[in-house]
């Protein structure tokens, strides 16, 4: 199969995997390993073409790197798919010959979980390699993990914000009940915040209205909620030219993958309606802090413990962004190209 180079041309290795006995269609990409090993899910999605395929690949596995330099991991970006119909193609044999593709990385690509592949994959795939994360002997759900990352920067944005160490006074409008954005209402409610919530399913904002008290709104009212905290907890693209205007919040921070449907044109325009935005590559980081603490034989708690630094960086992301002018979204990509940068001009320092 034949790749466009510009499609990938700052990708440091794109493998296109294929097995006619299974059926098997993959494409790993790998795009830097400077500071570490690459890590990223495997999703299976049956794409209309194989280069929107290798367009999803490549547009993820840069942002893991991106995601892995941010949360102070020694870790590289890489992503793979399998091209095709989970109900149709999965099984036990196919992912042992996916298991095959990725032991042949050679270490440089270690996979996990992701969209329509689960922790019994991740099982079937440690049948045929050591680089895999995610499985059943594992750390468990990242969930709890990811929440208590983002429940982390929550406090630091209101540190900055209001200067205040304590979350009583503060209301949280969550958009999202599944297991984060369940486990980050929770937590915040734990410690004396307001929250309200929405859902598309009436029991999970039933569920928690009865287990935290919390108010609950229909889907679209979420917007309208004045709160000091807006967290997308659902989906990508919540921030929009639709939904910017409507936001009654001084801080957007979410554990949603791509809040902003316009990455750098809505931060600006966050920035520029006074909205304090904590970029979510960087708050929903604990569930990659979990399986990479997996890969290193680490313990759950630790896990939680790298996670509530995130709050941390994140501060020194937005102190820096307001020193130089920019965006957070700006300083957090910087945070994240200088640690790459500082630890190849070392690693090329020691080479000679």
């Amino acid at each position: 199969m034949a790749f466009n180079a510009s499609d990938h041309s700052d990708h440091e290795q794109v493998t296109y995997f294929s097995d006619e006995k299974t059926g098997l269609k993959s494409i790993v990409s790998i795009h830097d390993t400077t500071l570490g090993p690459s890590l990223g899910g495997t999703r299976i999605v049956d794409y209309d073409t194989v280069d929107e395929a290798l367009q999803d690949v490549l547009r993820l596995s840069r942002a893991m790197t991106y995601k892995a330099a941010a949360a102070d991991l020694e870790l590289g970006g890489g992503k793979a798919v399998i091209v095709g119909d989970p109900e149709k193609i999965k099984s036990d044999e196919l992912m042992r010959a996916y298991g095959q593709a990725v032991d042949c990385l050679g270490g440089r690509y270690i996979t996990s979980v992701d969209v329509n592949s689960g922790i019994e994959d991740m099982d079937v795939i440690s049948e045929e390699t050591d680089h895999v994360v995610g499985t059943s002997t594992g750390l468990g759900d990242p969930s709890p993990v990811t929440a208590h990352g983002v429940f982390s920067s929550i406090e630091s944005c209101v540190e900055h914000s209001y200067g205040t160490d304590t979350l009583s006074d503060v209301h949280v409008a969550i958009q999202g009940l599944g297991k984060v954005g369940h486990s980050l209402a929770v937590e915040l409610t734990e410690h004396g915040a307001a929250v309200t919530a929405t859902d598309v399913n009436d029991h999970k904002m039933e569920a928690l209205a009865e287990e935290c008290n919390a108010e609950t709104v229909a889907p679209d009212a979420i917007y309208d909620v004045d709160c000091d905290v807006f967290a997308p907890c659902a989906f990508g693209g919540a921030i929009n030219d639709e939904t910017i205007p409507r936001l009654q919040c001084d801080v957007v921070a979410g554990a949603a993958n791509n809040i902003l449907e316009d990455e750098h044109r809505h931060a600006q325009a966050l920035a520029d309606a006074g909205i304090l935005y904590a970029p979510d590559y960087v708050i929903n980081a604990g569930g990659l802090i979990t399986v990479y603490y997996e890969y290193l034989d680490r313990d759950r708690q630790e896990a939680f413990e790298a996670a509530d630094e995130i709050g941390d960086r994140l501060l020194t992301m937005i102190e820096r962004a307001e020193a130089d002018g920019t965006t957070v979204l700006d300083a957090a990509n910087a945070y994240a190209e200088e640690r790459i940068e500082t630890k190849g001009r070392t690693s090329f320092a020691r080479s000679w």
